[in-house]
């Protein structure tokens, strides 16, 4: 017996939803699995240039036409920003930051968007509760930073090189926001999904050359990769970059944005347990301060984004990242 109209309506949320919130919290303990074994921009390139590819073809079938050259250099400056910075910096970072405070760092995009939305060329204004968000949200930014040390970093990380990979994420983070501002004016090809997935594509194949460039290929060895690490890349390209962002597309057309953008909050709760859970990663007080403190400040920005028929504000895009 078919389910009714309502009840697959319902079925098909709850599994959108669940894709959005588990499978891309999922995926900050998935990069860390695979960085042990796959140089980090190797993990990163292979992954989206595979998803690209994949969702190319896909879009070509479905009637999506042959991009023009002005459209191909936006997919690639918006791949270099959101691909290459977004995550292949978080991939490089994963060596030796966990996964847990990873997503927490890279929770505060909202609060680069809104900085850059007013710091940048358009000059938005912004409401005292978003104000009031950013400072907050850095607060706890700082609060992170500071508190990194050996003692919560990957097995036989330095306490200096999970400090540094912490400020790496967040560079990531800026890095993803930036490449979102450019998205609300670039000429990306249409329909979107085909726009996202060139985007793949070209920041997928970047890496790959960046990867090559710094002598990654060189440092692997197929025979040295392990399951865990081959998986978490299968996974990756699969349900973090495929599954759970045609999830969301899907969202965006059937719920309110604010709704869908509800991932920003539960990512991170989902990475800290993952990780606590699989990786036997470290969950300190400070680390708990500064979650309660981010999300705070990224409540407040939501609740303080300009009203509607006011400034366009700084949106919050899929997490090409995750």
């Amino acid at each position: 017996m078919n389910p009714s109209p309502q009840a697959a309506a319902t079925r098909d949320l709850l599994l959108a939803f669940a894709a959005v919130y588990l499978v891309w919290g999922s995926t900050y303990l998935a990069i860390r699995f695979g960085v042990e074994t796959i140089p980090p921009f190797l993990l990163g390139g292979t992954r989206f240039l595979a998803a690209g590819v994949i969702l190319a073809v896909v879009s070509r079938r479905r009637g999506a036409p042959i991009p023009k050259p002005s459209e191909w250099r936006s997919a690639t400056i918006s791949g270099v920003f959101m691909v290459v910075g977004g995550n292949g910096l978080v991939c490089w970072a994963a060596q030796y930051v966990p996964s847990g405070l990873t997503a927490l760092l890279v929770a505060t995009v909202p609060l680069w968007l809104v900085a850059i939305a007013r710091l940048g060329p358009d000059r938005e204004k912004t409401s005292p509760l978003e104000v009031a968000g950013l400072v907050l949200g850095l607060g706890g930014v700082v609060l992170l930073v500071s508190s990194s040390g050996a003692d919560i970093g990957i097995r036989g990380a330095s306490a200096n090189q999970v400090v540094a990979g912490a400020l790496v994420v967040v560079g990531a983070s800026v890095s993803w926001a930036i490449g979102s501002m450019y998205n609300r004016r670039a000429a990306l090809p249409q329909p979107p999904l085909h726009g996202t997935a060139l985007t793949m594509a070209a920041g997928g194949l970047v890496l790959v050359l960046i990867g090559l460039a710094t002598g990654e290929f060189g440092r692997l060895s197929l025979g040295d990769v392990s399951l865990r690490s081959w998986l978490s890349l299968i996974y990756l390209a699969a349900m973090g970059s495929i599954v759970a962002f045609s999830a969301y597309m899907w969202l965006l057309r059937n719920v309110r944005p604010a709704a869908a953008g509800t991932y920003a909050y539960v990512n991170p709760v989902v990475a800290l347990f993952l990780g606590w859970w699989l990786a036997d990663e470290a969950f300190t007080l400070p680390m708990l301060a500064g979650t309660v403190i981010i999300v705070a400040g990224v409540v407040l920005v939501q609740r303080g984004r300009a009203p509607k028929g006011g400034p366009r504000p700084a949106t919050v895009r899929a997490p090409a990242s995750r």
